[in-house]
């Protein structure tokens, strides 16, 4: 078992005061980058496509290349802060995410790009892990920590508005000429500024930290590379013989993977992916409806970008401003799904995935009859309801998943979970997203869009089926409905 202390500053000084409010909103300035950028550089695809003159499978890259290196390197980087101190991972992976930022804003070629968007995820990959582990690691009270855990969870929703609307400001704008490369180089004065008021973090790490899975973290990133990069790239390159071969070697580094995750379990060592983790019923039945949720919404994500701005000629301010109700109505549902979840437990998932599928159906009904003279109010409606949707079902996964994990295997369930969303993530845009650019050459941009937006329907409509079978997260570990256990103290 994994347990936490602060670092004494000294031998035989006290160990350093908890997480002050400055503290939490240092860490929590540090999350909402990584989640922002994801948000802002959607919006700028076409933008981006037309100035470095990308085809659709580079723009494909671009996204999935960093949410590749983030599952690959998440978990260790979470062991890296365990071991090394969380303060100091923050710290140098702020410094890396700002650096990879920079690379990236003046990047002159899309294949620099792609390159540089890889390396900010690793950079987000060490820095992510540690704000949840300094937050529990720092905060004293059991009331202290559940309000800056609340507030967390608000960064999240708050950084996916402010993603969409800074996105297409800073495009639109075009700040001396410069296009899309704003959006990357905003980050770096924030990430200096934070990085200054980092210093005064209290400093924690485990007392008893994990290793590292070298061997797994190769083969589960052979594994993801080997699959995504030719189901991105192979059509538009004609399918050269080693797209073929990369297709060939990623069963077979699965099939490794999973081999090398079970003999070191059995040896008592600590996998980068438990197996005895994925066996509980709340992980395993979790990730069965998460992987289609986190696809459909990773291509969904891609494919309207595309579409709002290269054939609905929005713009990328329109962009940002027709997804933006998607945005403020995750963000309000995310903050009452608790209170849901504690009164109706896992239907919440299908009720959330029910209204996903019937915002997707209200989306391509609204766009198939008004193409191409759509506008942001006649989306608004469809947009809200998706976002609806999405914070049921996407907040309560979170939450199920994790319900029924061990004590000491909390930041193993969590590496599952979080390596899961961002490998379903890059999937969704490498097979719909490659789909939409196969179908728009042949059958025209609308009837491309329709038809995956059609498929994404569908995926939410498999999330809202599957989606009933899932263990309630309300029932404790041990088996004990909270409400029967409040039954028996009164008697």
């Amino acid at each position: 078992m994994t347990t936490t202390e602060l670092a004494p500053s000294a031998a035989g000084v006290p160990a350093r005061p908890g997480l002050t409010p400055a503290g939490l909103v240092t860490v929590l300035l540090g999350a909402a980058l990584p989640i922002i950028d994801f948000f802002i550089v959607n919006v700028a695809l076409p933008t981006i496509d037309a100035d470095l003159h990308a085809s659709t499978a580079t723009l494909e890259l671009v996204v999935a290349a960093y949410g590749i290196a983030y599952a690959v390197l998440l978990v260790v980087g979470g062991r890296l802060g365990d071991s090394f101190g969380r303060r100091r991972l923050f710290f140098w992976g702020l410094w890396l995410f700002t650096l990879t930022s920079l690379a990236c804003g003046i990047a002159p070629t899309a294949g620099t790009l792609v390159v540089a968007r890889a390396a900010q995820g690793a950079a987000s990959a060490l820095l992510l892990p540690q704000v949840l582990s300094i937050i529990q690691a720092t905060t004293t009270s059991g009331e202290k920590r559940s309000r800056a855990l609340g507030l967390f969870g608000a960064t999240g929703g708050i950084s996916t508005v402010v993603g969409q609307l800074l996105g297409g400001g800073l495009v639109a704008a075009d700040l001396w000429g410069t296009g899309w490369r704003p959006i990357f180089l905003v980050n770096v004065p924030i990430g200096l500024v934070v990085l200054v008021l980092a210093r005064k973090l209290p400093e924690s790490r485990a007392h008893n930290p994990l290793g590292v899975d070298r061997l797994g973290t190769v083969l589960l990133a052979v594994t993801l590379l080997s699959l995504l990069v030719p189901l991105m790239e192979g059509r538009a390159l004609g399918w050269p013989a080693w797209t073929l071969a990369l297709l060939i070697v990623s069963p077979v580094s699965a099939a490794a993977f999973v081999h090398v995750e079970r003999r070191l379990e059995r040896r008592g060592g600590t996998p980068l992916l438990p197996p005895s983790v994925m066996r509980l019923p709340s992980v395993r039945r979790g990730l069965m409806v998460a992987v289609p949720f986190f696809g459909a919404f990773g291509s969904f994500m891609f494919v309207s970008a595309m579409t709002l701005q290269q054939d609905l000629h929005f713009g990328p301010l329109g962009a940002g401003g027709a997804l933006t109700p998607l945005a403020v109505a995750y963000f309000t549902v995310s903050m009452l799904s608790s209170r849901l979840v504690a009164r109706y437990g896992p239907k919440v998932v299908p009720v959330g995935g029910a209204i996903t599928a019937i915002g997707m159906v209200a989306l391509l009904c609204t766009t198939m009859s008004a193409w191409p003279h759509v506008t942001i109010l006649d989306l608004a409606p469809a947009m809200v309801a998706i976002g609806v949707g999405n914070a049921l079902a996407m907040t309560t996964l979170f939450r199920i998943v994790l319900s029924h994990v061990p004590t000491d295997l909390a930041g193993a369930g969590s590496g599952v979970l979080t390596t899961t969303q961002q490998t379903s993530l890059a999937l969704g845009v490498a097979t719909l997203g490659s789909l939409y650019a196969a179908l728009s050459g042949s059958l025209g941009s609308r009837d491309a869009f329709a038809l995956v937006i059609g498929l994404v329907a569908v995926l939410a409509t498999i999330v809202a089926i599957t989606g009933r079978r899932l263990p309630d997260p309300r029932v404790e570990k041990s088996g004990i409905h909270p409400s029967e256990k409040a039954r028996a103290e009164r008697r």
